[in-house]
């Protein structure tokens, strides 16, 4: 006993804590928490923030860049400042206008700046090459123009510059940013003052392109649901070990390249191909059938490679759904048809909108199969992006293209979630 005395002494009982001092420390416990999650998350994040994220807003900011005229023109943008865009403007513009022209000469900076006042006013590309060859003004004697004669040489190299239109042009584009290729992509117009006006209905292409689109991608996604819904049902009725060997004959597309499987239905739908000699054999139809290179082929190919994407999420909505409530319903008199419509779809909601929503964005961006399976009239949104992206190179255009239909994507995901959070709360 007297060993543990000085022992039993020296001890301390432990002081209740306050409850600050406990919130305090639950506070350092998660934070620290989060911290560890957060460092282990940096790593991808920072991988997809640079190579996902920032190429893309640097994509989309090319819609509204507009710097041909304001960087290659600075003291003609300058000079324009005050005009009143109505009358010509005055001796100072036209002197700006052949030291700018001059300069961009030697840098070898004229060719964009044609390029983009040809885009508003067509023929101004020839106009402003010939006055920029024509630079340094000289007089017949090879001595360079006085300031006070600039004008009237720039007007005897062309007479374009003796007109308002050009010089609209210029003091319009004056900003390094400008609406004008999101508003082309809508076929839309602004004027010399900066209003807004519709495209000719000779010009107005772009609106109808949205449109085709729209109702593709539309009848496709239908198409896949009246496909799909009965298909991802009866998997969801099958014993688990055959719905998996069922599930993988459906995912079987995945591992196939989509442009092998577009070749594979050009051959399946030509004229001699499996598809119209198994009509014509069974006598539905006397001659080949046009399937190919028409919407009908495009409807019939995109519905085919987009049809596990409706099967998947609805699969899995209806394994969950307990089959007791169908047989509840039948027991309490329900005819079966009405309880599998009252009872069993309203609960598959979520993976029809799912489902809806994936096929219909992906068809929204298709480019392989309508470029080969369809027409002139079956060509979508994605086409012309490519089409300026690679042949004509106007990063302007193919952005604004592209901004346009990432922000239709948004909004149908948004309202997604929003009647999704009504579907919920009811």
């Amino acid at each position: 006993m007297t060993s543990l005395a000085p022992a039993a002494l020296n001890y301390v009982l432990p002081v209740e804590a306050s409850p600050s001092q406990l919130k305090r420390d639950l506070y350092k416990a998660q934070l620290r928490k989060r911290t560890a999650a957060l460092a282990l998350i940096a790593p991808l994040a920072i991988f997809l923030m640079l190579t996902f994220v920032v190429p893309i807003a640097a994509l989309l900011m090319r819609a509204v860049e507009n710097p041909e005229v304001a960087s290659t023109l600075p003291k003609t943008v300058a000079a324009l400042s005050g005009w009143d865009r109505k009358s010509l403007p005055a001796d100072a513009a036209y002197v700006a206008l052949a030291d700018d022209l001059a300069a961009a000469k030697t840098h070898n900076t004229t060719g964009a700046l044609a390029r983009r006042i040809n885009s508003d006013l067509p023929g101004a590309r020839s106009v402003v090459l010939r006055t920029m060859r024509a630079m340094p003004l000289q007089d017949a004697n090879g001595k360079l123009v006085s300031s006070s004669k600039v004008k009237q040489a720039l007007i005897e190299v062309d007479e374009a510059w003796g007109k308002p239109d050009y010089w609209q042009v210029i003091a319009k584009n004056a900003s390094y940013y400008s609406p004008y290729y999101l508003l082309a992509a809508v076929d839309l117009k602004q004027d010399a003052f900066g209003h807004v006006y519709r495209a000719d209905q000779s010009q107005s292409v772009y609106t109808q392109i949205f449109g085709r689109t729209f109702w593709i991608s539309l009848v496709v996604t239908v198409c896949a649901l009246v496909i799909g819904y009965p298909l991802a049902y009866w998997l969801s009725t099958m014993p688990e070990r055959r719905a998996n060997l069922f599930m993988i004959l459906v995912l079987i597309p995945f591992w196939t390249s989509i442009l092998v499987r577009v070749a594979a239905w050009i051959v399946l739908l030509q004229s001699e191909g499996l598809v119209n000699k198994a009509l014509m054999g069974i006598g539905l139809t006397q001659a080949p059938l046009e399937l190919l290179f028409n919407r009908l082929g495009v409807y019939i190919s995109m519905t085919h490679i987009l049809l596990p994407f409706m099967i998947l999420p609805l699969y899995s909505v209806m394994k969950a759904i307990p089959p007791t409530y169908m047989r509840a319903a039948i027991s309490l008199g329900s005819h079966p048809f009405a309880a599998f419509w009252r009872v069993y779809v309203p609960q598959t909601y979520p993976g029809i909108g799912a489902g809806s929503l994936l096929v219909f964005i992906l068809a929204l961006g298709y480019y392989i199969t309508p470029a080969l399976l369809g027409g002139p009239n079956e060509q979508m949104v994605s086409y012309y992006v490519a089409y300026f992206t690679n042949v004509t190179i106007n990063w302007g255009m193919a952005s604004a293209l592209g901004a346009l239909l990432f922000g239709a994507t948004l909004v149908l995901y948004g309202v997604y979630r929003r009647f999704a959070k009504i579907d919920v709360s009811m």
